[in-house]
């Protein structure tokens, strides 16, 4: 998997991005942690590891919970609690399947394990980008080791541009000084 830096940086970036373009904005903080959130959320998988479920399976890490079909469903229910909190619903949607999509296809950037099952419930074939461009994050306490911190120098390289765009302070426009 690419590392959660990466997922979350690029996360916090859509929070401020959905935060700044609302006419009610929520809170910039709450928007970022939800997103981010949001982005890491694939990753809920690796709880199959820990069930037995195997890697190859439906089920198991980058499997079904790491499809654009299962992105979707997210974009949906988003876009119920949006309405549900009176705000746009169908932008609200976009945002949240865009950052669970993401997710999934940093993943088939990644230099290891079996490809992703973005086509699930279609089809369980895992796909690969044709580039891989970004380490695979070791899994457990091989995070802790020298690869990992490879691993965690790098994503962090990638992760820098989201972060800067996230945390940047910005100049209030003309109309928001008032």
């Amino acid at each position: 998997m690419a590392g959660p830096l990466l997922h979350a940086a690029i996360g916090m970036a859509a929070g401020r991005a959905y935060a700044e373009t609302e006419s009610r904005p929520p809170s910039l903080a709450l928007a970022m942690a939800a997103f981010a959130a949001l982005s890491i959320l694939p990753d809920a998988d690796l709880t199959a590891f820990l069930l037995g479920i195997p890697y190859r399976a439906p089920f198991g890490h980058r499997g079904a919970i790491h499809s654009l079909a299962v992105a979707a469903a997210v974009g949906v229910l988003g876009a119920l609690l949006a309405r549900l909190a009176r705000r746009k619903p169908i932008k609200a949607g976009l945002f949240a399947a865009g950052i669970v999509a993401s997710h999934d296809l940093l993943d088939t950037l990644t230099t290891g394990g079996l490809g992703i099952a973005l086509l699930w419930p279609f089809t369980n074939r895992r796909f690969f980008a044709p580039w891989h461009l970004i380490p695979v994050s070791p899994i457990g306490f091989g995070f802790f080791s020298y690869r990992g911190l490879h691993v965690v120098a790098a994503e962090f390289l990638i992760s820098l541009p989201f972060l800067l765009y996230a945390f940047w302070k910005r100049k209030p426009a003309a109309n928001e000084r008032l």
